[in-house]
């Protein structure tokens, strides 16, 4: 199968793979503007940073998002989806505290069982990471409003 169009918000976020935290009392410039997408506005690095990246990447896109470092947040954004899509929004549970999860791109399912997210704050960094899939709590899209621009064609 030939992918015709990927999520315009995906070269956006690839484009981030790499960034880290500074170990230590420095903060990367780079997490402290993602930081700076969400109302909390945190200024270091330590501060959990996964869906200010979520954040950051949808607004340099040109997308709503939802300006809230909690990564449930995003629980409300957009439209509910049941099955993964290339790019869909990802919420994960995250311990047993009903507040906390993480938030990330989908990229792919490698195998059954497993989901590959392209997040921020993955080990204190931006890359691609492996999760149970059974740590899915919802996959997310952007509301019919905004999907006429959601892609960009590959054919041009």
């Amino acid at each position: 199968m030939r992918i015709k169009s990927i999520p315009a918000w995906m070269p956006v976020a690839f484009d981030e793979l790499g960034v880290k935290e500074i170990p230590g009392d420095g903060d990367n410039p780079r997490i402290v503007e993602y930081h700076q997408a969400t109302t909390l506005k945190a200024t270091d690095d330590e501060v959990p940073w996964c869906s200010a990246f979520a954040n950051w990447v949808m607004r340099e896109a040109g997308y709503t998002y939802t300006k809230s470092a909690a990564a449930r947040s995003w629980l409300t954004w957009g439209d509910e989806i049941e099955l993964p899509v290339y790019g869909a929004i990802t919420v994960l549970r995250r311990g047993s505290n009903p507040a906390q999860g993480h938030v990330g791109f989908f990229v792919d399912q490698p195998e059954a069982g497993v989901i590959r997210l392209l997040g921020g704050n993955q080990s204190d960094s931006v890359n691609i990471t492996v999760f149970p899939a059974s740590r899915v709590i919802g996959y997310r899209w952007p509301s019919a409003e905004e999907v006429s621009h959601a892609a960009i064609d590959l054919d041009d």
